[in-house]
Formats: structure tokens, C-alpha cells, sequence
């Protein structure tokens, strides 16, 4: 028993000790970014110079804040762009949304496809679809529950005036649409995946895209294949940004901060969300993932705590517990606040603590053998790929 406790003891230490250093790389990541979106922002060209872009968007059902994330798209201070939508079927009620708010901007040049489902991944057709018949050299590929102000295109696109750099993409902050369990994933968004992302432009640049935005040129996806390529990836927004960096062009890291939708109403909505996102990263970089376990505070400091306490050593159980606390409350601040501004972090800090612990639970999960549905029960997730799901007969 004793032996145990040491070893949990032990353990605990190195987690607390592993989550510092990642607080002080996400310190630095946090002063790369602010510097490198600095000289993005003051580089910005003139509308005489700005290149006309064309913006894809696939819609799939009513989700929440549907129209005011459409209409935001319509409200561009930006010269000169298009706006594609495109639905899996023509009945999707999506499309009534769709098309009122298209009324309502006749002077922004918009179209309505509808693509089917012949790819694993009926997101990337969609795009493919799209980019076929957009008008454009450039093409903005945004979800359909993303949120932008009025200078996201003038802010996103220039870096792509550099023929070196091949796609850009964007950090977002989680907006939360439905109370709680939504809340604990939308500051996942904004604090957890940040300083993973923040970290990771630190120590190797971008060599992967965010789905919320991702701007490419057509001659940099033309040089991956197309989004051909991409028909089978459920992460086909990392799998744009690596091929796209092993093609040879930069992927840059913009600093325009997007807002993403969250509506996860109940647990277990919340839950089977999370841990699909979290066995997706762990098929697309293996090592990664495995290391992010050690970034988590929170487990190793109640561990710690438990140990500590269960060997009579209180006062060190309470240092452990404390600095795994002060670590997150300090990250939190760091890059929920001074990075993505999320109104979350100011009123209600200790959300970020308890979010810690759901994603260290969602981590472990990852390594369990789960299958999930991917949308109507004809496709499921086989590691990286999405693949049409076998019945009982064909088995």
C-alpha cells in the first residue's frame, strides 16, 4: 500500500512539474502570437490590392445561432467576395435560413448548391463542389456554427499574397449557446485548444489546419491533389495544413480570433463530441496526443492531494493541489483572456479547473476501443478515416 501511495506521489509530482512547463512554453506561444499578429495587422494592403475571395460554406440542419453566424458573413468590410453555400439534400432546413438571409444582401454575390453524400466525408465534398464552380483564386472555408466581426476577411486573407504561403487558419473562442455542459466545452475551446495550438506553432510552426477557418489558394490545393485527397479524413482540416506544409508552402497562424458555436445541451451530447474530437487528434499525431496527457494539472494535483494526504504528508498534498490550481487559473487568464477574450474566463474562472479534469477523463477515454457513428449511421469513424459502417450481415 505504501509503495502505491509513493508511486502516485511520484507520479503527481512529474504531472504537476510537466503541466508548469507547458504553462511556460504556452507563456511564450502567447508572445509569438500577439507579436506575429501585431506585424499581420499592420502589413494589412489597401482595398485597391485586397484579391477577391470566394467563401464556402456547408450547412447541415438547424443549429443553433444558424443566422446570425450566416449573416456575419454578409456584413464583411471587404471589397470583393462571393459566398457559396452548399447542403447535403434539398430539403435541408437549413437552406430556408439560407436563403432569407441571402435576400436580404442582394449585394453580396451569393449561390446555393446541393452536392449529395457520394464521399465518406460529405463536409469535404461539399467544399469540393463549391470550389469547383467558385469564381475565385482564393477560397475561405468556414463551418457553418462559426461567428466572425466585420474584419475577418481584410484580417485572414493577406498572408495568402505571399506565393510561399500556401493556407492560413485561425484560433477560435468557444461561445456558449446552451448553459453548462456547453460552457465547459466552449472554454475547452478557447483556453485548452489555443495554448495546444499556440504551443505547437512555438516549438514546429503550423503544419496542421483548424476546421472553424481554413484559407487556401487553388494552386496550393491543387498541389495536395484537391480536396480528392481529403474524401475519407474525418480531420480534414489537419490533414489540409500537413499536406499543404509537406507540399512545401507555409501555414500560417492568423491572428484573428473567430468565435465558434457551442450547443451541447446534456452530458452525454457533450461527452460523445469531446471524445470523437479527442480519438480524431489521437489518430492524426499519435505522439502528440499521447504527450498531452502530461499537460493536464488538475488530476495530478487532486492525485497528489490523495497520495500526499493518505502517507500523512497534508502540507505537501496541499502545495500539489494548490499549484496544479493557480497553474490553470493562470492559463486560463493567459490565453482565454489576453489571447481569444473570452467573456468565460472573466465570470467564471473556476470553469477552466473543472474542464481540466473533463478533458484529462475524455484523454484516457481516447485510448479505449470505440467505434462512433459519423452522422446517419451509413459511415463511422476507422481511425483517421471515415468508412461506410458494416451491418451485422456483412460482418
Amino acid at each position: 500500500m505504501w509503495l502505491i501511495l509513493y508511486f502516485v506521489l511520484g507520479l503527481a509530482v512529474l504531472g504537476t512539474l510537466s503541466s508548469g512547463v507547458f504553462l511556460g512554453l504556452a507563456v511564450v506561444g502567447v508572445i509569438r502570437f500577439r507579436l506575429d499578429a501585431r506585424k499581420q495587422f499592420s502589413s494589412i494592403p489597401d482595398d485597391a490590392h485586397l484579391p477577391p475571395v470566394s467563401v464556402l460554406k456547408p450547412v447541415h440542419g438547424l443549429e443553433a445561432r444558424l443566422k446570425e453566424n450566416i449573416e456575419s458573413f454578409f456584413r464583411q468590410d471587404y471589397p470583393d467576395y462571393e459566398i457559396l453555400f452548399a447542403a447535403d439534400e434539398a430539403n435541408d432546413a437549413a437552406l430556408d435560413v439560407v436563403r432569407e438571409v441571402c435576400a436580404r444582401y442582394p449585394h453580396v454575390r451569393s449561390r446555393v448548391l446541393v452536392t449529395g453524400t457520394p464521399w465518406p466525408n460529405p463536409v469535404v465534398h461539399s467544399f469540393h463542389c463549391m470550389a469547383e464552380v467558385a469564381a475565385h483564386e482564393i477560397l475561405v472555408t468556414t463551418d457553418s456554427d462559426v461567428e466572425v466581426d466585420a474584419r475577418y476577411l481584410r484580417e485572414i486573407v493577406p498572408p495568402l499574397l505571399d506565393p510561399q504561403v500556401g493556407m492560413v487558419t485561425c484560433v477560435y473562442r468557444g461561445k456558449n449557446a446552451a448553459g453548462f455542459f456547453s460552457g465547459l466545452t466552449a472554454i475547452g475551446m478557447s483556453v485548452e485548444m489555443t495554448a495546444g495550438v499556440l504551443v505547437a506553432n512555438l516549438l514546429e510552426g503550423m503544419k496542421f489546419g483548424l476546421g472553424p477557418t481554413t484559407v487556401v489558394r487553388k494552386d496550393s490545393l491543387a498541389s495536395i491533389g484537391g480536396y480528392t485527397a481529403l474524401r475519407d479524413y474525418i480531420a480534414y482540416d489537419f490533414a489540409i495544413g500537413n499536406l499543404i506544409a509537406k507540399a512545401g508552402y507555409r501555414v500560417v497562424l492568423s491572428g484573428h480570433i473567430i468565435d465558434h458555436v457551442v450547443n451541447q445541451k446534456s452530458f452525454g451530447r457533450m461527452w460523445q463530441n469531446q471524445l470523437r474530437w479527442a480519438q480524431t487528434t489521437r489518430y492524426s499525431r499519435p505522439k502528440g496526443h499521447f504527450g498531452s496527457g502530461l499537460i493536464f494539472a488538475m488530476p495530478y494535483g487532486l492525485l497528489g492531494f490523495l497520495a500526499a494526504a493518505g502517507l500523512g504528508h497534508w502540507k505537501i498534498g496541499a502545495v500539489l493541489l494548490g499549484a496544479a490550481l493557480l497553474n490553470r487559473l493562470a492559463e486560463a487568464w493567459l490565453v482565454g483572456w489576453m489571447v481569444v477574450r473570452d467573456p468565460q474566463v472573466r465570470s467564471a474562472p473556476w470553469l477552466y479547473p473543472l474542464r481540466d479534469l473533463l478533458g484529462f477523463a475524455v484523454w484516457f477515454a481516447s485510448y479505449l476501443k470505440l467505434r462512433y457513428v459519423w452522422r446517419d449511421s451509413r459511415f463511422e469513424l476507422r481511425g483517421t478515416r471515415i468508412a461506410l459502417r458494416q451491418t451485422s450481415a456483412e460482418k
